[in-house]
């Protein structure tokens, strides 16, 4: 049997990562049983290569290899396409069709995001699986089939199990060895050596200048998270070796390749730019509750401001409209959405009791060291937080819901949800 270096060579696989070699040699030693196996791993990282693996050292190397993406054939016709159907059975099928379970007999079928089967479609895997049947689409016959699988997926598929979007008897049968292909942020050691790899095969292939890499560059490229994996570090190599003007590539140049949604930012998960589309209301009175807590600390600083350079009314009032701003700011309704009655009759803080007569004898003032002050019951509730916040960025931009719903930090889809949710149109 091959060592771990031949098979490498054989197919490709470059690295001395333990944890890449571990999972080569998982596969190594299933390859010559009929074991189903179950491929876990990131999107990109490098899952098909290890079925490739598996079927060629197997006995049923001389057999067909299929491999079959779930998760890009519509729910209506899977069934279909991995076990077949009789002329008739829906509409267009003008005449009988083999499935893949029947073509690749004696064979090895792929199937990758497995994880995305409908349950109606794993009932009929697992009795293959189980007994080598199956039926084809239309049909009460029962056709036998000696296939092997090999399947994989992107998703914990045992938390697919406890959500009940997957079988749980299905997961037993197809984890009977289960094989973990690293990703590549925990194969540093190899991400220099596939770099240099891919960008000598693209400049080769394109005529162009080779690529070098300074130190620093080298560093960025290890601390990256390669979201994307092998997938993704061979797409940035293919960009600097067509695009990139200097073939001496140090950090600066190599970070303006990576993509901005993925660099560290010390920022909260709230306030970075997500690829996300919905945002849960318990994020969005997190950013309600920052942006207040921002202002009463601004508020707290002039407070201590003017005590240490002491009181009188000529320095409070020049501070009052600042102060006016943070009240109405912190206050339970935006001051934005006030009546013009309501605006009119919002009290103005004043430090000194002795200015209030002298500020054109307006009721409204309200003395900060006054002895008696009124509690004001707030109100708590997430619903109404939340659609004073959206009531608040719809009038700051006029209505114009894209711009809302940049500002709230949310999708514009998700904000037409919450408008119909909350009766605000």
């Amino acid at each position: 049997m091959m060592d771990i270096q031949n098979i490498k060579n054989r197919f490709g696989i470059i690295g001395n990562s333990p944890l890449l070699n571990r999972a080569i040699d998982v596969a190594k030693q299933v390859a010559p049983t009929d074991i189903s196996v179950l491929i876990q791993g990131e999107s990109g990282s490098g899952k098909e290569v290890f079925s490739h693996i598996i079927h060629q050292m197997s006995a049923r190397k001389h057999g067909s290899f299929i491999a079959v993406n779930c998760g890009a054939i519509p729910e209506g016709t899977i069934d279909s396409e991995l076990f077949g159907h009789e002329k008739g059975s829906f509409t267009g099928a003008h005449e009988a069709r083999k499935g893949y379970f029947e073509v690749v007999d004696g064979g090895t079928i792929f199937l990758d995001e497995v994880g995305e089967l409908p349950l109606n479609t794993q009932a009929r895997l697992l009795r293959v699986l189980e007994s080598g049947e199956y039926i084809r689409v239309g049909s009460s016959k029962v056709q036998k089939t000696n296939v092997r699988v090999v399947a994989a997926t992107n998703v914990d598929v045992y938390e697919a199990v406890k959500k009940g979007k997957f079988r749980e008897d299905l997961y037993y049968r197809l984890n009977t060895v289960p094989l973990k292909v690293p990703p590549l942020r925990e194969r540093k050691e190899d991400i220099y050596l596939l770099f240099r790899k891919f960008v000598v095969d693209f400049t080769d292939k394109y005529r162009s200048p080779n690529v070098q890499l300074t130190s620093d560059a080298q560093e960025l490229l290890m601390s990256y998270s390669w979201p994307g994996n092998v997938r993704q570090l061979k797409n940035i190599a293919e960009q600097i070796a067509v695009l990139e003007k200097e073939r001496v590539v140090d950090a600066v140049i190599l970070h303006r390749y990576l993509p901005e949604e993925h660099k560290t930012s010390t920022l909260p998960m709230t306030f970075k730019e997500q690829g996300r589309e919905d945002f849960s209301e318990r994020d969005i009175l997190y950013k309600v509750l920052f942006d207040m807590k921002k202002d009463m600390v601004d508020l707290k600083k002039l407070v201590v401001e003017l005590i240490q350079n002491g009181v009188d009314s000529s320095s409070f009032e020049q501070h009052t409209p600042y102060i006016n701003q943070l009240y109405q700011e912190v206050s339970p309704v935006p001051a934005q959405l006030y009546s013009e009655e309501q605006k009119i009759s919002t009290p103005t803080i004043i430090h000194n009791p002795s200015a209030v007569s002298a500020v054109n004898g307006n009721s409204n003032y309200v003395p900060l060291d006054t002895q008696e002050a009124e509690e004001v019951e707030e109100s708590l509730s997430l619903v109404d937080k939340e659609s004073d916040l959206i009531k608040k960025a719809l009038k700051k931009h006029k209505g114009k819901r894209k711009a809302a719903a940049y500002e709230l930090g949310i999708s514009e889809r998700t904000l037409y949800r919450k408008i119909k949710d909350l009766n605000l149109e």
